[in-house]
């Protein structure tokens, strides 16, 4: 199994990037090799060295310079001198601008990529992938296998996480602030620990605010010698326009229905039926399908969603039902947060040392610690409600988009095909340009989210919107 078998429906993307994972593999052997012939040169001699490679002392003497001392420490020391394919090697500064290709192309690899993609296409799915491939260290690649072979140990502990030079940031808050960005630079420049790169991935690169935002970009205009950046937002307009012209950019898609089924199906051991059903209704998002497929209460919980159009016939009615979806969203939250704040505390506590027991004192100066905790618990609490009704307003969308497919008489196929009856009322009782409001309704209420807006204010306009059409 090759790291990329988790891309589904992402044949272009993952040949590019099949392609950079190649550059890049050949880069670092070149620099080994290059490095081998600095000691030998330093230990024997130019003759000597032109003996057993075959190039010139002046040849050599030319391509070849001081190691960098950051490669150096790592144990693979940075390219200078030539390739076995007689490429010219410099020492990185920005990477791809002189890898050793066989055909002599410009390279396919460098030391920043964004991905974007709608959710559910495999952005972070694609980065980790990539960041496997780079850690590869098959032996086979000797005789001319690609690497991201998914098997060798570089590849495995990177799609575990465990890797100790690949490195994964994801929020389960609202933003990324200075101070972690700030940290998370300052790591950036280390050398790779026992890899072939430093990577990191940050999965959350469109909450970073202005200011991290700006620290960030210092570390991607001056990257380390084998640092790679690996970003993923779900459009390119959430990143920095100063951090986004600095990236490769590539675009994922929405995976094809037939492809997530094939996926559950044959990976997860899901039944087709029911397989097929939580893809459509999921609109190709992998993670949501397989949820959808497998959790009975995600099933009763978007059920209750779906029922939503039908309950808002008066303000009353718009008003209760607003109340129930934020009332599930924080139950959501609080279920979520409920074992992980606790064990959190626990551990703050006895990394302070507060005294046993539920009520146990804290040594003094340690409040500022506690509180820190705290808000960050907070912060945690209103994005996991912010990513629960997201999903609704995900399936209401989706729900208005099948009612203006009838209203058009569109042959697009109806992500939920299991409510065609409820779907046929609704179209029957209103015209196509109400459909679009309502998708625009929605849309705002998600827009108004982002903004901080109070969630059951936003989700109250929104089903007062709906109701008018």
């Amino acid at each position: 199994m090759a790291v990329w078998d988790d891309l589904v429906g992402q044949d272009r993307v993952t040949a590019q990037l099949a392609a950079a994972a190649q550059d890049a593999d050949m880069y670092v052997t070149a620099a080994v090799t290059a490095g081998a012939e600095d000691r030998s040169h330093a230990r024997f001699g130019t003759d000597e060295v032109s003996a057993a490679t075959g190039m010139s002392g002046p040849a050599l003497s030319t391509a070849a310079g001081p190691v960098s001392a950051d490669v150096e420490r790592s144990g693979e020391p940075a390219a200078t001198g030539t390739s076995g394919t007689g490429a010219a090697v410099t020492r990185p500064g920005v990477i791809g601008s002189s890898v050793p290709q066989r055909d002599g192309a410009t390279s396919k690899m460098t030391h920043a990529w964004l991905f974007t993609g709608p959710p559910g296409s495999g952005r972070s799915t694609a980065a980790r992938a990539f960041a496997a491939a780079l850690q590869c260290v098959s032996p086979d690649r000797a005789l001319g296998a690609a690497p991201g072979c998914g098997f060798c140990d570089g590849c495995h502990t990177a799609l575990i996480g465990t890797h100790a030079d690949v490195e994964v940031i994801r929020t389960d808050t609202l933003s990324i602030g200075v101070k972690e960005t700030r940290e998370l630079v300052r790591r950036a420049q280390l050398s790779p620990a026992v890899g072939r790169w430093q990577v990191i991935v940050m999965e959350d690169a469109d909450r970073l605010t202005e200011g991290s935002g700006n620290v960030l970009l210092k570390a991607i205009e001056e990257p380390a010698p084998r640092t790679v950046w690996l970003l993923c937002a779900p459009s390119i307009e959430d990143v920095l326009p100063t951090i986004r012209s600095r990236c490769r950019h590539l675009i994922l898609r929405t995976p094809p229905v037939d492809a997530v089924v094939d996926v559950l199906v044959r990976r997860d051991g899901i039944d087709p039926g029911t397989a097929a059903v939580a893809a459509r209704a999921t609109q190709g998002h992998i993670g949501r399908a397989r949820r959808l497929a497998t959790d009975e209460r995600a099933r009763a919980r978007r059920a209750a969603v779906l029922r939503m159009p039908l309950r808002i016939d008066d303000i009353g009615g718009c008003l209760k039902a607003a109340q129930e979806l934020v009332d599930a969203a924080t139950e959501d939250a609080s279920q979520a947060a409920e074992k992980t704040d606790v064990k959190e505390t626990e551990d703050m506590r006895a990394a302070l040392g507060a005294a046993a027991g539920p009520g146990g004192r804290l040594p003094r100066g340690t409040a500022g610690a506690m509180k820190d905790l705290e808000d960050r618990q907070k912060k945690r609490g209103k994005r996991t409600q912010r990513d629960s009704l997201d999903l609704a307003l995900t399936d209401l969308t989706g729900f208005y988009r099948d009612v203006l497919v009838l209203q058009l008489g569109s042959s697009v196929a109806l992500a939920n095909a299991e409510q065609r009856d409820v779907l046929e009322r609704i179209a029957r009782g209103s015209t196509p340009e109400q459909s679009l409001r309502r998708i625009e309704a929605v849309s705002a209420c998600r827009q108004a989210l982002d903004r901080s807006v109070a969630p059951l204010l936003a989700v109250e306009a929104m089903t007062m919107a709906l109701r008018t059409g």
